[in-house]
């Protein structure tokens, strides 16, 4: 860990004083609901043996729970001068083209880039470049189809999944251009050369950041909008770990299971690309640990003291309205049938993966399961492990390794296609506000 507890509460009580206007009415010397220190009442079980989080991570999350993107943020309390199009230009601008580009570039814009220009010590970028060969695989063949299982999976917590019911992704329109530009965002980063200074996924990541900035700066700002004795701050620091994290987090608990505690090379190269790609879109180095065990306390700290809560009204509506969404860019029958057979693979994934396998508690959110559905699960997991074994196999020769690399990378850019343009923005004028926990705090 590169930071001590009281440098990070340092920096978030520093957000009281460099953004007033939107950290000024948050008391961060109090410990908002959504915190809990007994396990038995979070999110999560118990952490596999030898793995436990520490009382230091337990310290750490607790502070990270009250930290927001302090560059980012800057840069979006810039809205008002700006307008929210003025700073996506300008900022889309200094990605493509260098902050000279920018004519009178704003101090927040410069310290922005500056901060995601940065390159941290441990960084070994040879080691993104083969994590990023490795997993174009999976992401070509499994992702299409599972994407939208797990991005439901991420709103099983009201407290987590606030923000995005605020910002009115309610309907089945809006959620799956949210879902379309979550896989957008994770596939461009897998193209060769994304995650450079110039590169695609450079640009994602800062504009994944800015929003999520926005998102903050819109519900702070909303008399009303937002609770911060319940909530905390919207999309805190600690609520970016799953998306970026849980690949290596699920792939560190089986190697742990199995009495491991150190990576492969092909393993370290894949921690090593969600590690930076987490980088870059502003989550602290304090959050990202590089060994198995380390990775596992880390993850484990945030789930365990993550309070339980499901709201029927936050989570189960933005469960159904994913679940309902027509993800393909139209209504052709080829697009119709790929609907078809990726949502009834995705409900099955979802409760195989986050519901613990039970139908039935599925069933009382609103998630039907049937035989149809599980017959197409079947059928893509035996296409899709077949594609992937093949892939697996090609890129071990020589003389097939470049091909299949390239004919992956080709998938990927038909998947951009079919995704559409990610414009990562949010509209204040969709917020609707927040209501007070009406549940016990042990609930």
């Amino acid at each position: 860990m590169t930071s001590t507890i009281e440098q990070v509460r340092a920096r978030v009580a520093d957000q009281k004083t460099r953004q007033p206007e939107l950290y000024g009415g948050i008391d961060f010397s109090a410990t908002p609901e959504r915190f809990t220190d007994d396990p038995a009442n979070s999110v999560a079980p118990a952490s596999v043996a030898g793995a436990a989080p520490t009382p230091q991570h337990i310290a750490l999350v607790r502070a990270y729970t009250l930290l927001g993107d302090r560059v980012a943020d800057a840069y979006a309390g810039l809205m008002p001068q700006h307008g929210f199009r003025g700073l996506i230009a300008m900022l889309t601008k200094a990605c493509d083209e260098g902050l000279e580009a920018v004519p009178d570039a704003p101090p927040e814009l410069i310290a922005f880039i500056r901060d995601m220009e940065h390159v941290p010590d441990w960084l070994d970028m040879d080691l993104v470049r083969q994590g990023a060969r490795l997993d174009r695989n999976a992401m070509a063949n499994l992702s299409p189809f599972a994407i939208r299982g797990a991005f439901v999976a991420t709103f099983m917590n009201k407290y987590a999944a606030l923000p995005m019911a605020l910002t009115g992704t309610l309907g089945a329109e809006t959620a799956a251009r949210r879902v379309n530009e979550t896989a957008s965002f994770f596939t461009t980063t897998l193209l060769p050369g994304a995650l450079e200074r110039h590169g695609p996924g450079f640009k994602a990541a800062a504009m994944v950041r800015l929003m999520h900035s926005m998102v903050r700066f819109n519900a702070l700002r909303r008399p009303g909008a937002w609770d911060a004795k319940v909530y905390g701050v919207p999309i805190p620091q600690v609520d970016q770990m799953p998306a970026g994290l849980i690949p290596i987090f699920l792939l560190s608990y089986k190697l742990l299971r199995q009495g491991r505690t150190t990576f492969t090379p092909a393993e370290r190269a894949r921690v090593e690309l969600a590690r930076y790609r987490c980088y870059l879109l502003g989550l602290p180095e304090d959050l990202l640990a590089d060994t198995p065990v380390g990775i596992v306390q880390t993850m484990s700290a945030r789930n365990q003291t993550l309070r339980r809560g499901f709201d029927d009204d936050t989570c189960g509506v933005l469960v159904r309205a994913t679940l309902a969404a027509y993800l393909p860019p139209d209504r052709s029958w080829r697009n119709r049938l790929f609907d078809t057979v990726e949502r009834g693979f995705a409900k099955v994934f979802f409760v195989r993966h986050f519901m613990g396998g039970d139908p039935a508690a599925a069933g009382r959110m609103g998630v039907k399961i049937t035989a149809g559905d599980r017959a197409l699960f079947l059928l893509v997991a035996v296409i899709v492990t077949s594609r992937m074994a093949a892939y697996g196999l090609a890129l071990k020769i020589p003389g097939l390794r470049t091909l299949a690399d390239r004919d992956l990378v080709r998938q990927l850019r038909g998947h951009l296609a079919r995704y559409g343009h990610a414009e990562f923005t949010t509209d204040a004028a969709q917020y609707r506000p927040t209501r007070p926990s009406a549940e016990p705090v042990a609930a």
